[in-house]
């Protein structure tokens, strides 16, 4: 017997996977910490859906709806969908997934951008199936690029639309090109994890493009504005075939009672959403013009963080500022696996964290490089 068949051995290409590693969470010896590294609203969560978690908590010994009505039916009531079009799940990362175990398999290709989330590689992977990067245009989702990287072997596409970590986004009239050059049997997976940020009058979405196409599915997620982030809950608007195909694979509970209950209650209180989308647009300007001030490059971002260049010089790269930031208990997220190895996101804050950024990326830029 070889030395493989004496102990479990995953299936080829598992281990070839690189696992996704987290933004950081703690700067040692630093009193106060502000982590600006996952993109988290500093305005935490709306008082209604903490409540209604706490309400939750009265019924844990019971299974939770496995058809999650409550929130698909909030979901459905706020942006005018049919709720038999939707599918909730732990995390819209669930249902990347999911779409890559029902659509891929061994010998398929997965069409992915160069700064897309990683998530998209890694299930493309986990399915046995190969990931096809193509370039980006100016850190931009380029069409003309992933038609031109279609092949008979394509399965699925995945968007990041507004991208991250770029911030940037593709207009509608772009998505629907995307959609008419794509084969009919493609799947293109619209992740809008950031849409509710977005304040320009050409962008949409997802939900017109899936609404009038078989091939099309959008997916949306509570851990941004919402605040939800701790609970897990992501959503997905696409056609009855798909949402039938993934049902009988999921998990019959994916969702907890809890993150339902909070859910249903973030996405029906609007007005509390807009101020957190307000706040977001007023530093995501401030954050810009002030970093430039200082002689660093901005990527435009339409979502709830910024994506920072630093000069190649010695002693003021990305490195070197993390390190600098960290000390001062500012934790910003490195993007060297995003192919940014000399830039940093940082995410909008509460005020006192933004203006402590500012005024140590101005110190730093000030150095002797």
């Amino acid at each position: 017997m070889s030395v493989e068949m004496m102990k479990p051995v995953p299936r080829p290409g598992i281990l070839d996977i690189a696992a996704y590693v987290p933004g950081k969470e703690h700067a040692p010896g630093v009193a106060r910490v502000y982590k600006l590294s996952s993109n988290e609203t500093p305005l935490g969560a709306s008082p209604k859906a903490i409540e209604a978690f706490k309400a939750a908590a009265g019924n844990l010994e019971r299974y939770p709806d496995g058809q999650a009505h409550e929130l698909r039916e909030a979901i459905a009531s706020v942006h005018g969908l049919n709720p038999a079009n939707i599918l909730c799940g732990n995390g819209s990362d669930e249902l990347l997934g999911l779409l890559c175990h029902v659509y891929l398999g061994a010998g398929d290709e997965g069409i992915i951008t160069e700064h897309g989330f990683l998530v998209y590689k890694i299930q493309i992977m986990g399915a046995g199936a190969t990931p096809v990067v193509v370039k980006e245009k100016d850190h931009t989702v380029d069409v003309d690029a992933i038609l031109a990287a279609v092949t008979d072997k394509t399965k699925i596409v995945f968007i990041a639309n507004p991208g991250n970590p770029t911030g940037t986004y593709i207009p509608v009239t772009e998505i629907r090109r995307l959609q008419a050059g794509l084969p009919k049997h493609v799947v293109l997976v619209l992740d809008a994890a950031y849409a509710e940020y977005v304040r320009r009058n050409d962008y949409e979405a997802g939900i017109e493009v899936v609404s009038s196409n078989a091939n099309v599915v959008m997916t949306r997620t509570f851990s941004k504005v919402y605040g939800l982030a701790a609970l897990r809950v992501g959503w997905m608007y696409a056609p009855a075939e798909i949402i039938d195909a993934l049902n009988r694979v999921r998990g019959p509970f994916n969702m907890n009672a809890p993150a339902i209950a909070a859910g249903a209650a973030a996405i029906r209180d609007q007005p509390f959403v807009q101020q957190a989308v307000s706040f977001n647009q007023m530093w995501i300007e401030k954050l810009t013009s002030a970093l430039e001030g200082v002689g660093l490059k901005v990527t435009p971002s339409v979502a709830n963080f910024v994506l920072i260049h630093f000069p190649d010089t010695d002693g003021r790269r990305a490195a070197d500022a993390d390190e600098f930031l960290t000390s001062r208990g500012y934790i910003l997220r490195a993007v060297r696996g995003y192919g940014f190895p000399n830039s940093l996101r940082m995410s909008v804050g509460p005020e006192e964290a933004n203006r402590g950024v500012i005024e140590a990326l101005g110190e730093f830029m000030g150095r002797k490089a």
